[in-house]
């Protein structure tokens, strides 16, 4: 048969490099989970400790008996992997498609700009979604120019308070409509970097990266954004498993390819997330 000769390796290589490549919110996450999970339905232990409690006392003391071994809490958090993305389409004739220049390559980068959509919608909408979701503002807050920075000032303060150290990258993740009133309120906002065309990237503001997605979470009527405000140790992402396989559809007369990637992602830093829910003028 003409599906014979397709090599699903080389489709699963080739849509997890664009994967790495177009997804924007997958990249700002703790990639450390994946380990050997192959199967929907497995869970990834994500360890976690509470701080120590630090006793500080006078030298004079120093002689002193200490306060007795405290029982320090556990914060591990369990995430299991329960989300599957598929495809599924006819080719035509498989031995046809491959003996035609960029017409497989053309294939598995559409594959993949699909693919790379809806992890990145998913992962967005945890911002919603995941009860561990901590929003700056008890109401949705209007920003224009004017007071835009003011906002953005308020969350990463938030971040710093809660024992983000200055030397740590954030990223926020915002929309286009965001993104344009806040270049319009910094016009120092640096975009000469090469490096800010990949993955979305657009600018910095201080030890902050711009980032902008049409993918970022919005309120039902589409008036409210929920954007991400985070270290990249904030949201964990796993995607263990990417699938592909050709075969003979029996109601055709075509060649098919059908395949799914396994993923799944959860806040487990949530003291190191804010989304700010805001409005526009």
């Amino acid at each position: 048969m003409a599906y014979g000769n397709f090599i699903p390796t080389v489709w699963n290589e080739a849509i997890n490099r664009e994967l790495e490549r177009l997804c924007v919110f997958a990249e700002d996450c703790n990639r450390s989970y994946e380990g050997t999970i192959k199967n929907k339905g497995e869970s990834v232990k994500i360890l976690g400790v509470g701080k120590p409690t630090i006793t500080t006392i006078a030298k004079s003391a120093r002689n002193n008996d200490i306060r007795g071994a405290e029982t320090i809490e556990d914060t591990s958090i369990i995430m299991p992997i329960n989300v599957i993305s598929y495809f599924n389409y006819k080719i035509g004739d498989i031995d046809k498609a491959q003996a035609v220049d960029g017409v497989m390559d053309a294939l598995s980068k559409e594959t993949s700009e699909g693919l790379a959509n809806e992890v990145d919608k998913y992962i967005a909408n945890l911002a919603i979604e995941d009860p561990l979701a901590v929003k700056y503002s008890a109401t949705d807050v209007k920003v224009e120019a004017s007071n835009i920075l003011q906002e953005f000032n308020k969350v990463i303060q938030k971040l710093y308070e809660n024992d983000v150290k200055q030397n740590t990258e954030i990223v926020a993740t915002v929309s286009p409509r965001f993104y344009f009133i806040l270049k319009e309120a910094y016009t120092d906002l640096d975009t000469n970097n090469s490096e800010l065309l990949k993955n979305g990237r657009v600018g910095k503001y201080g030890n902050v990266t711009i980032k902008m997605s049409n993918n970022v979470a919005k309120s039902a009527n589409g008036a409210t954004d929920y954007i991400q405000v985070k270290t990249k140790r904030a949201i964990a992402f796993a995607k263990p498993l990417t699938h592909t396989e050709a075969y003979r559809p029996e109601n055709g007369f075509s060649d098919a390819v059908k395949g799914f990637i396994l993923y799944d992602a959860k806040i487990v830093r949530p003291k190191e997330m804010f989304v700010m829910n805001v409005k526009y003028a």
